[in-house]
């Protein structure tokens, strides 16, 4: 190999590691997303992204998006630990045929805050938990799906203050342990679904007005 050749690849390879390490720098721990925002902004309070797609790859692992006003954020795939918080905005995920949010993480922890889901009769899955360590909803709505809540693996999902509602399925678990505390489950076709080794723990919840399933049946693994 030439001496030129060689020094080509150490210009690339220095190009590389550049872009690498600017790109990590990018993120940052906390971004921004608006109605009126754009995700070629940097997710900054004073130039806010659009949606959680756009401003999920410039937060970093562990990091938080705030919804600065009302709008529709889009729907989001998230692979690593991170929280989503629209308290006190009425942010909002527009989930028509497809899903609203996806969780697919090797041990991430994942906090949902403040949002309102909805399929418009069409969606898929409101909130579809793959893989995680644990994930939390606080003070939800998730509407309009063939499922509300898809918790698809053992997984620990936390539910507080969350109104499930008019869904083909309400809340569906295989194997995963879901924790209700003020939940409202009411309005679906099936309300309550535990398969394979799924628990559920209750406190407070209100279970009614639902097709099938309204309640859990007696052999139901429940805390």
């Amino acid at each position: 190999m030439t001496f030129k050749r060689r020094f080509r690849i150490f210009l690339f390879v220095l190009l590389l590691a550049f872009t690498i390490t600017s790109a990590l720098s990018a993120q940052a721990s906390r971004t921004w997303i608006s109605g009126v925002g754009d995700d070629v902004n940097p997710c900054s309070r004073t130039a806010p992204c659009k949606t959680f797609a756009g401003a999920i790859s410039k937060t970093a692992a562990g990091g938080e998006i705030d919804c600065l006003d009302n709008g529709g954020f889009g729907s989001v795939t998230i692979t690593k630990s991170m929280t989503l918080d629209c308290t006190g905005t009425q942010g909002s995920i527009l989930g028509a045929g497809t899903s609203g949010i996806i969780v697919n993480g090797d041990a991430v922890v994942v906090r949902i805050r403040g949002l309102n889901i909805n399929g418009v009769s069409t969606g898929v899955n409101g909130l579809r938990v793959v893989k995680a360590l644990s994930v939390s909803v606080e003070n939800a709505v998730v509407d309009g799906f063939s499922t509300g809540v898809s918790v698809e693996g053992p997984v620990k999902v936390f539910l507080s203050n969350v109104s499930v509602r008019n869904n083909t399925a309400g809340i569906s678990t295989t194997d995963g342990t879901v924790y209700l505390n003020g939940t409202r489950i009411f309005g679906n076709k099936t309300g309550l679904s535990i398969k394979g080794g799924s628990i559920v723990s209750f406190k407070n919840n209100m279970i009614v007005g639902n097709g099938t399933d309204g309640a859990p049946t007696s052999t139901a693994p429940l805390q």
